[in-house]
């Protein structure tokens, strides 16, 4: 007996066993995709992870349906690193292996209706929607799933061809399918017969009457002789005759031309790669050295340097000695937006040998560079991507960039597997004995911690590039402004006069507002009422663009309404304000400027963020207004003003992280501001201006908030003192939860004997629908974090054993970022 052991994508939490025979026990490799059957009648796209002798007790092994590869997809190193994220994160390793994988090499059941053969229908016994399901299967012999809601205009369409099935009308068919299609590209070429001399005379003698044909021959000539007599693409030739493709099939049946395919990369770098010397400054230099011989010693580095300090230098100058030795890159980033301007910049220097990674390409691009990375390609040694690169198939791994490390978005939230990018990818590269190098201008606290207690090391560069000033801080305290009537909506008078100079010199402007929309709120004057969303805890954002109020959490909407829906009354009003009131404020205010915005409303479609940075770039915007996607390491060298419109909403959150957050963020906005020869200028409107967290940022005084922050995570219990886990209830029955909630906290409380605080209401108790109550354990340094991880995980079930809360959805944050 034979059997392979597979991990199916499917939120299960266990491997699964599959009998295969001798021949199938010898050809499987571990990393093979393997088609399976699980449960009645699917068909899931399963991976090999192991393969052994040892029959399961508790189950008939099934056979497998059919091997999906010749050679393994997934490196072996990569399985250990998913196993090891499935139990750090404690999430199903069904999960990770979904997350990690290109959705198009995860064959789907594409479910296929056909007519029973030989069976007899009686037509007038059917209803109308099963009359044109039964008349469509007279013209084409199989219909798709998706094919029957389209006839029917309906999405619940199982019930119906669940009765044509117990009427014997239909069967259904599941075939397993393969999403992912190399792109093929169509070129043209001569007829053989002819490519001599006297064929050319006899060529144009057959076209003398069709002057578009003879049209489109004279250009291939052309097109050849200029190509070098490489091969022609039809929309070229198309283009470059001013024809049309009807044309060029006319000259194809005529056998003059014949198209032919060939397979190629849908993403291709044409830049040249530019070998001229990076000149790093002396203070680089030395920041260089300094990380080389941090290596010998320690396997993670933290880079320490203040913004605009020319870290990127340093980063290409590592890179071009790893890929001396031939060894694979990984450079992560937080933000797909930096991905378009960090691309260009290594194309520059290193040509073809980059790839790139991230959720706005889409699936067969994302193949495309799963098997150049698996396949050790030169066209991906370096890979940048953000943090679902973490996933590709590494065979060869030998450096890797975690930049901006402080950022967020490197935590994924939802859905699981809830994995920090930074700390997977220093797992990672112990598995590769590869080396990690954590760059920032404002360290995460943890990083920070880390280097202070050895762990990692620490490398600081405190010059800009150029010996370029920092920028100017100045505050703006807006109780002042308003109090004296010196403001404009929500511009004061310094921040106008300031914007005003800046852009008479030419230069550009940002402006910071972490806030979407025109504005969070409408008020009714009359009785108080604010527009709530329907299945959320949370007011309407109103978008005036579209004149719709929008909840951000679930996406509902509704037009804006003209009247109170609760008194009738006229007089509604709009309260606080996002980055689409202050791009209306500005047009006003400066009529004659290019003003743009980026937020996620401007930044859709996949090249949404291409467009407006390359458009500020060359200088077509004069005004930027944006959210937090434009604190994030961008570098524009004419911005000479950097203005944040309310520093307060952003330190005011109940989270133990929003100082530090705050600290971040408005530092890393102002370092956009001056990157050139001259000194920047940083406006901070507040209405708290003697703030510590403010004026740390005033003076950039990292350690002052470093030291600050420490003190009050010791005393309330926080890491880098403490791991944190959060567990999240979620229901649709408030009382149903209140009651699950209490029950799993008791037990907790009960079995840990370490803090463990809640069950508590989130600021927003409620997501479409869903009541909410988070639970958080904290587990100090000195207690096992993995004890204290299977304690949990036995707790939760004998939890999902309680039938009363089986409903209770609970999922788990470990590291709650």
């Amino acid at each position: 007996m034979y059997f392979v052991e597979v991990i199916l994508p499917l939120a299960l939490a266990k491997t699964f066993t599959y009998s295969v025979s001798e021949a199938e026990y010898h050809y499987i490799q571990k990393g093979m995709r393997i088609a399976v059957p699980f449960g009645k009648s699917k068909i899931y796209t399963a991976l090999a992870i192991d393969l052994h002798q040892n029959q399961p007790l508790l189950y008939e092994a099934k056979e497998i349906h059919q091997i999906l590869d010749e050679k393994p997809i997934v490196a072996e190193n990569q399985i250990k690193h998913w196993q090891w994220i499935a139990s750090y994160y404690m999430c199903a390793i069904g999960d990770v292996y979904r997350g990690a994988i290109p959705s198009a090499l995860l064959l789907e059941n594409e479910t296929l209706i056909t007519q029973k053969v030989g069976g007899f229908v009686d037509e007038s016994l059917l209803t109308d929607d099963e009359f044109l399901v039964f008349q469509a299967l007279q013209q084409q012999s199989s219909l798709r799933v998706q094919d029957v809601m389209g006839i029917l205009n309906k999405k619940n369409i199982f019930p119906i061809i669940q009765k044509m099935i117990d009427k014997n009308i239909v069967v259904l068919q599941d075939e397993i399918q393969e999403s992912y299609k190399p792109k093929l590209v169509r070129y043209i070429r001569l007829h053989s017969q002819y490519e001599s001399n006297e064929g050319l005379s006899q060529l144009l003698e057959v076209l003398k009457n069709a002057a578009k044909q003879r049209e489109i021959v004279l250009s291939y000539f052309q097109l050849s002789a200029r190509n070098h007599n490489k091969p022609i693409v039809v929309k070229e030739l198309t283009e470059a005759s001013g024809s049309t493709a009807a044309v060029v099939k006319a000259l194809i049946e005529k056998q003059i031309l014949e198209d032919y395919f060939i397979q190629e990369d849908r993403v291709n770098f044409t830049g040249e790669s530019n070998d001229a010397l990076l000149k790093l400054s002396d203070a680089q230099l030395q920041a260089f050295n300094g990380i080389k011989n941090s290596f010998l010693d320690k396997e993670v580095c933290l880079l320490h340097g203040v913004t605009s300090s020319g870290k990127t230098e340093i980063y290409i100058k590592l890179i071009e000695d790893y890929l001396a030795t031939g060894q694979q890159i990984l450079y992560l980033l937080p933000e797909i937006a930096l991905t378009t301007q960090l691309v260009s910049r290594l194309q520059a220097h290193f040509g073809n040998k980059v790839a790139v990674f991230h959720s706005k390409y889409n699936n067969n691009e994302r193949v495309e560079v799963w098997n150049q990375v698996l396949s050790n390609s030169e066209k991906a040694q370096i890979v940048i991507g953000a943090r679902s690169a973490l996933f590709l198939p590494f065979s060869n791994l030998g450096f890797i960039i975690v930049d901006e490390e402080h950022e967020q978005t490197f935590k994924q939230m939802d859905p699981a597997p809830r994995y920090h990018a930074r700390d997977a990818a220093i797992v990672l590269a112990s598995f590769f004995q590869a080396k990690v190098l954590l760059g920032s201008a404002t360290p995460s606290i943890e990083s920070y911690y880390n280097t202070t207690i050895g762990k990692y090391a620490l490398v600081e560069l405190k010059a800009r590039y150029g010996n370029v000033m920092l920028p100017e801080i100045e505050l703006v305290d807006l109780k002042d402004k308003y109090f004296r009537k010196r403001m404009t909506g929500h511009f004061s008078d310094v921040l106008i006069d300031a914007i005003a100079t800046a852009v008479s010199s030419g230069e550009q402007v940002i402006l910071f507002q972490n806030r979407r929309g025109y504005s969070p709120l409408l008020e009714c004057m009359t009785c108080g009422h604010v527009p709530q969303c329907q299945q959320c805890d949370v007011s309407l954002t109103y978008h005036k663009h579209k004149n719709e109020l929008r909840c951000h959490y679930c996406g509902y909407s509704i037009a804006k309404p003209t009247r109170c829906h609760s008194c009738s009354g006229i007089d509604l009003t709009t309260k606080g304000f996002g980055t689409e009131q202050i791009q209306q404020e500005l047009i006003q205010l400066f009529p004659e400027r290019k003003i743009g915005r980026m937020d996620q409303d401007t930044t859709r479609g996949k090249f949404g963020f291409e467009k407006i940075i390359d458009s500020f770039k060359n200088r077509e915007i004069d005004i930027m207004v944006g959210t937090q996607m434009l604190a994030k390491g961008l570098d524009f060298d004419n911005v000479s003003l950097v203005g944040i419109m309310n520093a307060d909403n952003m330190l005011y959150h109940p989270d133990f992280r929003a100082f530090e957050r705050s600290f971040q963020t408005m530092v890393q906005v102002a370092g956009r501001a001056g990157r050139s020869e001259k000194q920047g200028k940083v406006i901070i409107q507040t209405y708290n201006p003697l703030h510590n967290t403010i004026q740390q940022v005033t003076n950039n005084d990292y350690l002052g908030m470093y030291k600050e922050q420490l003190y009050d995570r010791l005393i309330y219990k926080y890491p880098p003192y403490f791991r944190v886990i959060k567990l999240s209830l979620k229901h649709r029955d408030f009382n149903k939860l209140k009651e699950a909630s209490m029950w799993l906290y008791q037990v907790l409380f009960q079995n840990l004997g370490i803090p463990v605080l809640g069950p508590e209401e989130p600021p927003i108790n409620r997501i479409r629908n869903e009541y909410i109550r988070t639970i958080m354990v904290k587990i100090p340094q000195e207690v096992s974090v993995l004890g204290t991880k299977k304690t949990i995980q036995k707790i939760l079930n004998s939890f999902e054993s309680v039938a009363a809360f089986r409903a209770v959805k609970v999922t788990l944050n470990v590291d709650f970022y």
